[in-house]
């Protein structure tokens, strides 16, 4: 059975204990406590925790939001910024968020380990809007996309280092509390870690109980259909490290956060690599219906019932 993230209602409610009373009437128990949580929010969250009437499965860094952001900006601070104060700041939430999520007797915590100083719509976008120009296989989008690899790659080691110096101290935190780290693949080339740093990190952490990979199955098909890697391929590259993942949907080229079976995916082709009992978490856009979930669902415990 899957857990659900509340980044799926946690912006029409103004009460935590209404937004998991709307995700248990969907038919999950288990769920994951995610970033833009607003803390006013957290006091509904414990007392449905207490009576019970659900399970923390996880927690999404930063949970809860820093009080200053007033939006849902879960890479608001990262560890790779420049400014220290960004980076003093990043590893206090974080801190907050490993108290918060042991507290809450979860089993992982998600993050996000920063980006480099890329402009998306100079890169990641203008490669997504090629794509959907129906440009993928021609000349100029291939010299492009190679453009693109080799700026990221020459600048990277400077923020790959401040990511590891950074994960070094989070997972000596996450010992103490006995969480595990979840390190999400993510959507765009800018951030950090791509496929290859992922490799990296995990080797470099390999001895470590306590850190794993995360596999966001939307964010990596977005680079799939970029022609920046092959899912499955990468799968198999990875799935030594492999914890567990956010399900979701893509429908072409790049509308991911769909409801599972809605898009392009084919879940009995990836699913194979994950292990029993690992965490397989739906995180949904805010603008899919109950009654389209409800109806995945269903499908779902049908073709997976031991998922």
């Amino acid at each position: 059975m899957p857990a659900f993230s509340t980044c799926w209602n946690n912006s029409r409610h103004t009460d935590g204990e209404a937004m998991i009373d709307e995700i248990l009437d969907l038919g999950f128990t288990e769920l994951e406590l995610s970033h833009g949580m607003t803390v006013t929010k957290l006091p509904g969250i414990k007392k449905a925790f207490e009576d019970g009437r659900f399970t923390c499965l996880g927690v999404h860094n930063y949970f809860p939001s820093p009080v200053e952001v007033m939006i849902d900006a879960p890479d608001a601070y990262e560890y790779t910024s420049h400014r220290l104060f960004d980076r003093q700041r990043a590893m206090e939430m974080t801190r907050r968020t490993l108290d918060l999520a042991a507290q809450f007797k979860a089993r992982y915590v998600v993050l996000h380990m920063g980006s480099v100083p890329l402009n998306p719509k100079k890169w990641t976008k203008r490669l997504t809007s090629m794509v959907a120009e129906g440009q993928r296989d021609t000349p100029q989008f291939a010299k492009e996309r190679i453009a693109f690899v080799k700026k990221r790659e020459k600048i990277a080691p400077l923020y790959y280092h401040r990511a590891i110096h950074a994960l070094e101290a989070i997972a000596e935190m996450a010992r103490e509390l006995d969480l595990m780290l979840a390190i999400e693949s993510r959507s765009r080339f800018e951030d950090m870690p791509t496929e290859r740093e992922m490799l990296q990190l995990q080797e470099h952490f390999k001895d470590h109980p306590h850190v794993s990979y995360w596999h966001d199955f939307g964010h990596v098909q977005l680079k799939h259909n970029l022609g920046l890697l092959d899912h499955v391929e990468w799968l198999s590259h990875v799935s030594p490290y492999l914890y567990g993942g956010h399900v979701h949907d893509v429908q072409w080229p790049a509308r991911d956060h769909r409801v599972p079976f809605t898009g392009e995916l084919d879940y009995s082709e990836l699913l194979p690599f994950f292990p029993q009992g690992c965490p397989l978490t739906w995180e949904l856009s805010p603008t899919r219906r109950s009654e389209e979930i409800r109806e995945s669902l269903a499908v779902w415990k049908h073709k997976f019932p031991d998922r």
